[in-house]
């Protein structure tokens, strides 16, 4: 007597896996009312599929993932043209679906097989599916999903620096405001990984655009949302300040119409706001290399500025202790500016 029908089924190979988690996305193409238990039938194969495929890639908790078989599944993942489907079936899937489906993003994009990175190669012959992440955070479903597979996405700079000089980069100033604030807040998390993660890919991006870049920066530095008006703030301070951009930061810190917003700045209702905002003004300030716009702008505010600064105050320790040091030098700087000759009239 055979007892064969007790014994588990073989574990697939990766060549395998990949076909089988291609066959049941490309499954999931069923429409119509008379094939919605086919449909669903199909979501069960992707969703059975894709907790393999995140065992393989991770192993279960007991076994190590064995090095050969991932490597073998990256690319037949790539080659099997798997990677499109995924993305493009992303709506379709359930939730716990897509968070293994992030997980296994992941781990597939850091995988080098023969010298060669091909997930993120994959991605770099199909950029438009970058394009495609970004336009997710406007569908609420999966918007978190593709944020998070879009941050693994632009760890690297080849595709941090396509999302910076596509088109769909100027979509992150209204997504950053959406209305539903968890999406809101992680688009605001990749709109701060484009701008601080790859120095080099953004001094270039902000060099060559720089004029419309601010122009719409600007917008969320005025914001009547607190939440925007303080992360892009602190956000500013990362890019310009903190970073190689010195070109860009002595162009910004010549041009009046940013002294002026963080003048408004200095006088918002929020303390914070007010703290973080002093902390670009000093530079507007401090500059030996001031322009005649910028001193008349300061002579002509002097009264209004020093009476701000000795209200502001950034709270007690030691870091007090430096912002006092630093805002009696600043309150120097404007006093000496405006006794300077024709600046007044």
């Amino acid at each position: 007597m055979s007892f064969s029908f007790f014994k588990q089924s073989r574990p697939k190979t990766p060549q395998e896996l990949a076909k089988a988690v291609k066959d049941s996305l490309t499954a999931l193409d069923s429409k119509t009312v008379a094939e919605v238990k086919a449909l669903e039938k199909a979501l069960e194969e992707v969703e059975k599929n894709i907790v393999t495929m995140r065992t393989m890639l991770s192993g279960d908790g007991e076994i190590e993932p064995s090095a050969d078989q991932v490597a073998q599944l990256t690319l037949e993942i790539c080659n099997e043209d798997v990677i499109s489907l995924l993305f493009h079936k992303l709506p379709t899937l359930g939730w716990e679906t897509r968070k293994n489906l992030v997980h296994c993003w992941s781990i597939l994009l850091k995988q080098k097989v023969d010298s060669v990175f091909c997930c993120a190669q994959y991605m770099e012959n199909h950029l438009e599916l970058l394009d495609f992440l970004v336009v997710c955070y406007d569908n609420k479903e999966i918007a978190l999903t593709c944020g998070h597979m879009l941050r693994e996405c632009i760890k690297l700079p080849t595709l941090a620096k396509y999302i910076l000089e596509s088109p769909s980069f100027g979509l992150f100033f209204k997504f950053v405001e959406l209305p539903n604030f968890d999406i809101a807040s992680d688009a605001f998390s990749t709109f701060k990984d484009l701008l601080t993660k790859h120095a080099t890919a953004v001094s270039e991006f902000l060099t060559t655009h720089y004029n419309e870049f601010f122009e719409q920066y600007e917008k969320l530095l005025t914001s009547a949302n607190y939440v925007t008006r303080r992360q892009s703030l602190k956000l500013l301070s990362e890019f310009l300040l903190e970073s190689p951009n010195s070109n860009i930061m002595k162009r910004y810190i010549a041009e009046v119409r940013h002294l002026k917003v963080m003048m408004t700045l200095l006088k918002d209702s929020s303390k914070n706001i007010q703290v973080s905002a002093f902390h670009i003004f000093k530079v507007f300030v401090a500059n030996p290399n001031k322009p005649r716009d910028i001193k008349v702008i300061l002579a002509k505010n002097n009264e209004k500025l020093l009476a701000l600064l000795h209200s502001l105050s950034a709270g007690k320790g030691a870091e007090d202790d430096q912002f006092e040091e630093e805002k009696e030098l600043i309150i120097k700087e404007i006093e000496r500016v405006s006794r300077l000759p024709n600046l007044q009239s």
